[in-house]
């Protein structure tokens, strides 16, 4: 037994040895070159051949780099550079009265925490007088005298106003003007230099898109550049009578308002004003009031101290769908004109109530809010082409505007209007009834549209409390869920046209309203007035 596993454990070394010697040429091969072998004529049997040579691994370059395609804008450095020194930060400060600490806490005579209180309560610091409050805002140098523009926000109530220069040095500033209808104000400095100066741009010609840069003073942080897009145009944020925002995307924080939106040839194309942040961060949504709008309040800022806008004495809102089918138009557009404000402008009817405006000075009308805008900024006394649609036909009149006072608010907001010079007459023909006949017959009440209407007078005047001034048919009932209720119309208001046409029966309604369904109108236009006299537009369904 123990000879078999000797001669087993023999064969097995032996083999290993074998397997060990026959390895050891083959990793010499290839581990090392092979020795240089004399050259023969023929290879003798059994000889080792030479081994081949190494082969060099072929390595293709990368093509050469083509050129890069520009991502946004060049550099700005160059425009930057030469414009910071144009924007400069603002410093005010206004006295506020101080409210005091409140009401003390009663404290036991004798305790231990009396001279506490009595010391911190008491102290000067929280005595009832004036405290300092401080604000930081941003403007821009626009001529080199010393005329800087800035927000009205940013310095009103001030009683101090500073300009700081990005070399660092100090300007006191008095305020040459404000307008708090576009939230712009002009400052005027004393420099012992030219100032370097800013220039306005057109921006009727930037198109959303195109790249603006801002400049400003971000939480106070001084002159900092922001880049982006205008992102859109004609915004209404509702600041203000006249919105007409650019919406940009360039940073723009607290502190940045009253700086400068520029265009990428260096021109101020709008003032940066308002943000929609929750955080009160930059959250990519700006507006900034443009030039278009700004640069002539500016200026008239600086020569008149106060703006002088055109008015034209109308009142107006907006124009429905279905006010606008009653009319005759292709699409709602245009302000429509629900008033006239006795003593204005409009002297000879030029314009009355019920017309579309249009077209303004070759300015387009396209929704209501358009109007004030185009019509404030028109030179005082200047005639214009308005044109209107009236009894479904479009015509052209010529007004000239007047001036409105600063303590005027714009067409939309105007004065109490008047009723035109011929409303309050027929406009039905004389039948050839006897008057009395026809008197009685025309006052009987009437139901239409789910309303019921009677004759305005003075008992009913006197019951839906009516100023004098209307005039038509008041309505006495509405029944739920009619026309008439869903339109909005309420017991003691009066009908005061329909179809353009004066109204002074209930009769006058119900044939006006059959003639308007014979001509295939599918909306009745419809004026009302309510008991103060305010007027406004409907459009009652005659399908």
């Amino acid at each position: 037994m123990a000879q078999s596993v000797r001669s087993s454990f023999m064969r097995f070394a032996t083999l290993t040895a074998s397997l060990a010697v026959l390895a050891s040429p083959l990793q010499a091969v290839a581990q090392t070159p092979a020795p240089p072998v004399p050259e023969q004529n023929g290879n003798a049997p059994g000889s080792m051949l030479p081994a081949p040579p190494p082969v060099s691994p072929t390595i293709n370059p990368p093509p050469a780099p083509g050129p890069v395609a520009p991502v946004g804008p060049g550099s700005i450095a160059d425009m930057a550079e030469g414009l910071l020194d144009a924007v400069v930060n603002i410093s005010t400060s206004q006295s506020v009265k101080d409210q005091g600490a409140g009401p003390q806490p009663q404290i036991q005579e004798g305790s231990p925490f009396q001279e506490f209180f009595e010391d911190f309560f008491d102290s000067p610091g929280n005595q009832g007088g004036n405290q300092k409050v401080s604000s930081l805002g941003s403007g821009f140098v626009i001529d080199a005298s010393g005329y800087v523009v800035t927000n009205n926000h940013v310095i009103e109530g001030a009683d101090d106003i500073e300009v700081i220069f990005p070399n660092g040095s100090k300007l006191k500033a008095r305020l040459v003007g404000t307008d708090t209808k576009t939230d712009l104000s002009v400052l005027k400095v004393e420099p012992k230099a030219p100032l370097k100066a800013a220039r306005f741009g057109d921006s009727r010609r930037m198109r959303i898109g195109d790249w603006v840069m801002a400049i400003g003073n971000p939480f106070g942080l001084g002159g900092s550049v922001t880049l982006g897009i205008i992102s859109a145009r004609g915004r209404n944020i509702n600041a203000g009578p006249y919105d007409n925002f650019i919406q940009t995307d360039a940073a723009i924080n607290k502190g940045n308002s009253g700086g400068p939106l520029f265009n990428m040839s260096g021109e101020v194309i709008g003032i940066n004003t308002a943000i929609i942040s929750p955080s009160g961060g930059s959250i990519g949504i700006g507006f900034a009031v443009p030039t278009e709008l700004a640069e002539n309040i500016v200026h008239q800022l600086i020569e008149f101290g106060e703006t002088r806008r055109g008015w034209l004495g109308v009142r107006i809102q907006p124009l429905t769908d279905d006010v606008a089918a009653s009319l005759g138009l292709d699409r709602a557009r245009g302000a429509l004109v629900s008033g006239v404000v006795s003593g204005g402008p409009i002297q000879k009817g030029e314009i009355k109530a019920g017309d579309v405006i249009l077209t303004f000075d070759g300015h387009p009308v396209n929704e209501m809010r358009d109007l004030p805008r185009i019509v404030a900024e028109s030179p005082v006394a200047k005639e214009v082409d308005v044109v209107i649609m009236r009894d479904g036909k479009e015509q052209t009149v010529k007004v000239t505007l007047g001036r409105l006072e600063d303590s005027a608010e714009p067409e939309e907001d105007a004065e109490q209007p008047t009723l035109p010079e011929d409303q309050g007459k027929s406009a039905e023909p004389d039948n050839g009834a006897p008057e009395d006949q026809k008197g009685e017959t025309d006052a009987k009440p009437a139901v239409t549209f789910g309303m019921t209407l009677a004759a305005l007078d003075e008992e009913r005047r006197k019951t839906f409390s009516i100023a004098e001034s209307v005039e038509g048919v008041v309505i006495t009932a509405v029944e739920p869920n009619s026309p008439a209720a869903q339109k909005g119309l309420k017991v003691g208001e009066v009908v005061v046209e329909v179809g353009q046409d004066f109204v002074e029966n209930p009769a006058d309604v119900v044939k006006r309203i059959n003639a308007l369904k014979a001509e295939g109108r599918r909306n009745a236009h419809v004026m009302i007035a309510d008991p103060a006299g305010n007027l406004r537009f409907v459009a009652l369904p005659l399908e």
